[in-house]
């Protein structure tokens, strides 16, 4: 009797990704170690064939026993809905993590699920998109998590979240693997300059990188690129011209990243949207200075300009080069920034203060769960408007950019 008794203490929660190289499994591991501290037990759980095929690479071999994939063999969304409802049932789970806007049957799962399981929402991301379909959630989830003050801001005063339910939990990294010891330039005649994500330019603004070096020509300045995506080939195409002050040395490991970062002195950051960027608080925490574009309530709650990094107007490229310029001007500048990202990651970014943020969130949950809408019937299994293609799906990718560009500069 009393084994029984301990064994129900530990709660259970499923969070709704896939194995994968990206921020969004990322923080699902971090939620995951953190939590397990605390007697809370969290797996990743996927959903149909396509993620039954996306898990067979021989990297996720480690991850498998922190997860499952459910409905395998179902190819209707209904039908995969009714696997991740039994599952979570038959598995004895009480509560689920979902990602606003993820993948459909996911995030529609939420509003049919039983009234018991509880449910916290996170939202990762800035974008139109990923806030119509938090607002879809907004009345069926007990909680939400926002990783950045101006995902919070947003959703409280513009989507009509509710204040007392909306939480602020910045995403955190493991600050250890990370070299602590006071920065040097890793280089006497040149700055070493990075960028490491993925290479797409919507968001991240890849295409703007050869723009600054060809700014700063005259300059002993060498640009890495690190990782990959749909972009690469076009960004390759367009830094021909930099010949040997550019490399492309392909995608890094997550345990090859606190290394690469130490032979940097300067972490590039030219996105025009993010949620809480963890390359940049990764960047901050090895000591290679930022230079980012400002996004309001978010890169400006990262660095703190002047004091731990630089930042410059999203696609202004002459000030961003500007910025790099002066560092190069005044090395002992770059060397103080370098020591206050450091100092400033490990204070404001450590796992540990991430996991109990967490820990307060689902015991809250757990204790006085806020209502929320009845549970829909799987009878009538429908997608709502937000969970569906809207007009900016079809927009083309310039104008989508252009969009994006503005509506930040004027936020």
């Amino acid at each position: 009797m009393t084994k029984n008794v301990e064994a129900r203490k530990k709660l259970k929660f499923a969070y709704f990704v896939l194995p994968h190289i990206g921020g969004t499994y990322t923080v699902y591991k971090s939620v995951r170690a953190g939590l397990a501290t605390h007697d809370v037990e969290v797996r990743w759980l996927g959903v149909g064939p396509e993620a039954l095929g996306a898990i067979k690479h021989a990297q996720w071999i480690d991850e498998l026993c922190h997860g499952t994939i459910v409905g395998g063999d179902k190819k209707e969304d209904r039908a995969q809905a009714q696997s991740i409802i039994h599952h979570l049932e038959e598995e004895g789970y009480d509560g689920v993590f979902v990602n606003a806007a993820c993948d459909r049957v996911h995030s529609n799962v939420i509003r049919y699920l039983d009234p018991r399981i509880l449910r916290i929402m996170t939202v990762h991301t800035i974008t139109i998109g990923t806030y119509a379909g938090a607002k879809v959630l907004r009345d069926h989830v007990h909680s939400t998590i926002c990783v950045s003050p101006r995902i919070r801001d947003d959703l409280v005063k513009k989507y009509a979240f509710p204040c007392a339910h909306t939480h602020l939990i910045p995403n955190a990294i493991n600050i250890s693997p990370f070299v602590h010891q006071e920065r040097q330039l890793t280089h006497k005649n040149r700055l070493n300059i990075l960028f490491l994500g993925r290479i797409l330019d919507t968001d991240k603004g890849v295409y703007w990188l050869p723009q600054i070096m060809d700014l700063l020509a005259d300059c002993p300045v060498q640009l890495t690129i690190a990782g990959d995506g749909p972009d690469l080939v076009e960004l390759r195409r367009r830094c021909l011209h930099l010949e040997d002050r550019i490399r492309f040395i392909g995608r890094v490991h997550p345990d090859q990243v606190p290394q690469v970062l130490s032979e940097h002195d300067v972490f590039i950051f030219p996105s025009r949207f993010e949620g809480l960027p963890l390359s940049l608080v990764e960047a901050m925490a090895a000591g290679c200075v930022p230079v980012a574009s400002r996004i309001k309530g978010v890169t400006d709650f990262v660095v703190s300009e002047g004091k731990d990094g630089l930042l410059f107007d999203i696609g202004n490229v002459r000030e961003a080069a500007l910025c790099v310029r002066n560092l190069i001007d005044n090395p002992s500048q770059l060397i103080t920034l370098s020591n206050a990202a450091r100092k400033s990651a490990a204070g404001r970014f450590e796992l540990a203060n991430m996991a109990k943020s967490y820990l307060d969130v689902v015991q809250h949950v757990k204790d006085a769960p806020r209502e929320i809408n009845a549970p829909l019937s799987m009878e009538k299994w429908t997608y709502p408007a937000g969970l569906r293609p809207g007009l900016r799906t079809y927009l083309p990718n310039d104008i989508k950019k252009w969009i994006r560009l503005w509506r930040e500069r004027l936020a």
